[in-house]
């Protein structure tokens, strides 16, 4: 399976949550947002007795001779920004409760108060590890993106304008490796925030999350060598897996069946082999497989709630996109059968 493929796995997991059905900022349920794989400033985290955590870890098995195994690694998550509207220059420029603006600026009523929060798509990339230099001694690679401030303005409201803010994140990844049997050694992979914060913000959970990583999630891909399932190890190999401690994140085999090239460790539950589905006409930030009834709940959402989820770039394209399905689509995401088997003798039908 190609990285392209396995990506599109990873973005249902970068999104699980990201706006939830009826997809509004005012719904309750879209208040207190981004609950899965949070991994936030070291200073908060201890200041807070590391409920929340700072580290994440992942350990998993490698199998092969281990001159020859080279393996890349990608670390993906989303860092917040907050997004604001302003009046135009009539009224001072000065913030608005974007639920009293004129439905002539572009913006629905009914809009929550506080500015919302977007996600952008932050990716750090190691390439072409050699396993042999990890086994001799760990390696660490620094990473950081910087502050970013931008201006724009809403759809067919030019003297609307939006504001967006996004603060700096630092961090830092750590690779170590171990020889566990003749050939198949345990690698650890684990990514630290190290951005630094004031303590105004060690006690505030809402403004701690614009300086954390987000829905964070590894890929690993392997050359000359194969990852080991710690869900389905073979069974002289349990004994390895149960050595492997894994710290707020899973990880599993993602590919065709059989491929053992390519591991996904996700902040949510997976198992071997996650795969999107087929029928599955885009990302809907929920799981379950659950498209048709999301879809025909979204078709019935009033002009006013569809406003609302126009204000935010990823859920007017799912609103853009459930509106102009077909009825053939809709047929598509009705009673699919994933698999079928025989019931043994003795078990109820």
């Amino acid at each position: 399976m190609k990285l392209e493929q396995v990506r599109e796995i990873a973005n249902a997991v970068l999104y699980e949550g990201y706006l939830l059905y009826p997809y509004r900022q005012s719904a309750i349920k879209n208040r207190t947002r981004w609950t899965f794989g949070g991994v936030y400033p070291r200073a908060y985290s201890e200041a807070n007795g590391e409920i929340e955590p700072w580290t994440m870890r992942t350990e998993c098995l490698l199998e092969g001779e281990a001159e020859h195994i080279e393996f890349d690694i990608t670390v993906r998550f989303l860092h917040l920004l907050m997004r604001t509207v302003v009046c135009p220059d009539a009224m001072k420029e000065e913030r608005v409760d974007v639920g009293k603006m004129p439905s002539v600026w572009g913006v629905a009523s009914g809009l929550a108060d506080e500015p919302l929060q977007e996600g952008t798509e932050r990716e750090v990339s190691v390439q072409a590890l050699a396993l042999k230099d990890v086994l001799l001694a760990p390696q660490r690679v620094e990473f950081e993106f910087p502050a970013i401030s931008s201006a724009g303005c809403l759809p067919n409201a030019s003297d609307v304008k939006v504001m967006r803010e996004q603060q700096a994140l630092c961090g830092v990844l750590v690779f170590s490796a171990e020889r566990v049997a003749t050939t198949v050694y345990k690698l650890s992979v684990a990514i630290e925030n190290t951005t630094s914060v004031t303590s105004a913000v060690t006690g505030r959970r809402d403004a701690i999350v614009f300086q954390s990583f987000i829905s964070t999630h590894t890929i690993l891909q392997v050359r000359q060598g194969a990852f080991i399932s710690l869900i389905e190890p073979p069974e002289e190999q349990q004994s390895l897996v149960s050595g492997c401690h894994n710290l707020h994140t899973w990880p599993v085999l993602v590919g065709s069946q059989g491929e053992h090239n390519m591991l996904l460790s996700s902040p949510i539950i997976l198992y071997d082999y996650p795969q999107i589905a087929p029928e599955s006409p885009g990302e809907l930030f929920d799981s379950g497989e659950i498209d048709e009834i999301l879809s025909l709940r979204i078709l019935t959402l009033s002009d006013e709630e569809k406003a609302q989820m126009r204000q935010d770039e990823r859920t007017r394209a799912i609103l853009e996109r459930t509106e102009a399905l077909t009825p053939d689509q809709f047929m598509q995401m009705h009673g699919t059968i994933r698999e079928m088997r025989p019931i043994s003798e003795g078990e109820k039908a």
